[in-house]
């Protein structure tokens, strides 16, 4: 019977010194640290021939991520994202035409398209303009690729 004892005793101090120790592994890796500090913002940039981007043919695309720095495809990646945090992710102000800029009226639809997550919000945005022109005729540097 001493034994048993003894064994419960032994076990029941084990036991506390588990649960009362710091968790290792994976349970450390859930808590906040400096990686987590920011919201995510991952994006993938598209710009593709035609009216529906699903429909078009993909002639570019870059890859864009803002935190905790500028980095990815995008060959102005920290115009791009300094861009984005002015605007606070609103699109379509990014895509408005600058109105000094002469282009055809000619008929020639080019899309550009956003899919990923910005500060933490999924996005999925598209755009047509008419030409390629009007498209390169705004003031911004997110979809100048």
């Amino acid at each position: 019977m001493r034994y048993i004892a003894r064994g419960l005793a032994l076990s029941a101090t084990t036991t506390l010194a588990l649960v009362a120790a710091p968790a290792v592994g994976s349970a450390n890796s859930a808590q906040p640290g400096p990686d987590r500090l920011y919201p995510p913002s991952a994006l993938v940039l598209t710009v593709t021939t035609g009216e529906d981007a699903s429909a078009g043919t993909v002639l570019r695309a870059v890859t864009l991520s803002c935190t905790p720095t500028a980095t990815g495809t995008h060959p102005a990646a920290n115009a791009a994202c300094a861009e984005l945090r002015a605007a606070e992710g609103a699109f379509d102000a990014i895509t408005t035409r600058d109105p000094s800029v002469v282009c055809t009226k000619q008929w020639d639809p080019v899309t550009v398209t956003v899919d990923g997550v910005w500060n933490g919000t999924r996005v999925d945005y598209a755009h047509t303009f008419g030409n390629s022109c009007i498209r390169s005729s705004g003031s911004g540097v997110l979809f100048d690729f």
